[in-house]
């Protein structure tokens, strides 16, 4: 069957499946059918195995390869880090792009919704599942994949994360999508805008996430505060940062950094933001290093990435993502969705541009800026139109094959190795000494020994003693049929 009629077959039967699966549907010719024939067609379409969106798989594998190269080798090569504050480098498309993902994945799951009730109850249980697993890996209890011990101080405890923002936003978008199932179109009106004026409640509900973003970060006004440093010195040391100021977007007084401390405690933000990395804090900007002597006392502060603002600003994100899924579905032949597809992402990457370069709002991943969002939106939409023409209408799907594997088991790989779990298991087996593990002689011995460069190494290390791997165990998955699913 040609690839494009395929993705046209609809979802499973399940319509809570948000892997980006598709099956196959039974049209009945009429309501007359032989009870008995009519049985046997529905056992055979329950059988049938799902089918799932390749372009959907090798883009969400694509992103977990880009998270595990920027986490691992981002300190050898600062440049494909996270920017320290304005612009955008590599490592600062990983979150859009998964949210991208989430959206795309919730039009294909939730087509067809036969029971309200029943979509909102599994919408929450998978909700509060992504926020159990977010505070378990990124809350401090984790440790991985270097220090060998486990807990965390509740004092210090924190409560935000990637996971807990995927959480937010797919909550959000798919309640959104369940309420308004009775109001979308079976077909669509003539005209290119037809797809969003039939889909117009999921951008009115992006719209709000919007204006309570921008309203808030422009209008609040942001008091002087204080921290107690604990990471640096023999002793905790108080500090206060002077701001009494409306609509700053610099790393102290910004209103996204002042919602955070008052909704979750200044002790509960991430404790090592990439501001540190800037040239007012170090003169090893973009990479890390000692803080310089003139330093502002805010370079010492805690500032949270993930946090409660500028995750009401990445439901936008969520939101285009959607619409690339409606179209998906609404649209059957390939020169169709492309051309929605791929004008809308440059009209977001324009957008963006014309925004940072006039330094009306400047691209910042830290404070989810609405420039930030065009930005990565745009370039989501590209690269997932890219995928869809080199897989789906090329039909070259076999150098993809490892990125799909990838993408069917995103959570195994994300927890296993973006989150250094299976690294930090081999670790705890070691001879004398914590650093005598057979990760860490892998890692010297094999690569950058061998190379005679930190860097290279490091670089060739994660690409295939992590990367590969990875690729490689999901690939034995995926033939096993073993899939790790919230």
């Amino acid at each position: 069957m040609d690839e494009a009629n395929r993705m046209e077959e609809g979802i499973n039967n399940s319509p809570f499946n948000h892997d980006g699966k598709e099956g196959s549907t039974v049209a009945h010719g009429n309501d007359t059918m032989p009870k008995g024939v009519d049985e046997s067609i529905q056992e055979i379409a329950q059988k049938q195995k799902a089918k799932r969106v390749a372009t959907l798989d090798a883009f969400r594998g694509l992103t977990i390869v880009l998270m595990i190269l920027v986490d691992d080798a981002g300190e050898a090569y600062p440049r494909i880090d996270h920017s320290p504050w304005n612009g955008c480098t590599l490592a600062d498309f990983v979150m859009p792009f998964f949210l991208f993902i989430v959206g795309v994945a919730i039009a294909l799951a939730f087509k067809r919704i036969p029971k309200i009730k029943t979509a909102v109850k599994k919408i929450t249980i998978r909700t509060l599942k992504l926020l159990f697993w977010g505070i378990l890996l990124q809350g401090g209890y984790s440790h991985a994949p270097d220090d060998l011990e486990y807990g965390v101080n509740m004092k210090f405890i924190r409560w935000c994360g990637i996971l807990q923002r995927i959480a937010l936003v797919y909550c959000v978008v798919a309640l959104i999508e369940t309420f308004t199932t009775k109001l979308r179109p079976t077909t669509l009106g003539s005209g290119y805008l037809s797809i969003f004026t039939a889909y117009r409640w999921q951008w009115f509900g992006g719209l709000v996430a919007f204006l309570i973003y921008m309203i808030t970060t422009f209008t609040l006004y942001v008091p002087d505060w204080s921290f107690v440093d604990h990471i640096n010195g023999d002793q905790p040391k108080r500090y206060t940062v002077i701001c009494g100021m409306r609509g700053h977007l610099g790393p102290a007084c910004n209103a996204v950094g002042y919602v955070d401390r008052q909704v979750w405690g200044v002790n509960h933000l991430y404790s090592q933001p990439v501001w540190t990395r800037l040239k007012a804090c170090t003169f090893s900007s973009p990479g890390a290093g000692p803080f310089r002597e003139d330093a502002p006392n805010w370079c010492l502060a805690p500032f949270e990435p993930e946090g409660l603002l500028s995750s009401i600003s990445a439901i936008l994100s969520g939101t285009i993502g959607i619409h690339y899924g409606h179209v998906l579905i609404h649209f059957k032949g390939h020169w169709e969705r492309l051309k929605h597809w791929v004008p809308m992402g440059f009209v977001l990457l324009i957008i963006a541009i014309i925004l940072h370069f006039t330094d009306a709002i400047p691209l910042n991943k830290q404070l989810y800026s609405f420039s930030y969002v065009c930005f990565t939106a745009g370039a989501a939409g590209i690269v997932f139109s890219g995928f869809y023409i080199l897989i789906d209408v090329w039909g070259l799907r076999t150098p993809f094959l490892f990125l799909e594997w990838i993408g069917m088991n995103a959570m195994l790989v994300f927890v296993m190795a973006a989150e250094g779990i299976f690294a930090a298991f081999v670790n705890g087996w070691y001879y004398e000494n914590p650093r005598n593990s057979l990760v860490h002689w892998i890692k010297r011995h094999v690569f950058v020994k061998v190379w005679h460069s930190e860097r290279v190494g490091t670089l060739l290390y994660v690409i295939f003693a992590e990367i590969t791997f990875w690729g490689v165990v999901a690939g034995v998955l995926h033939k096993l049929g073993i899939y790790w699913k919230l």
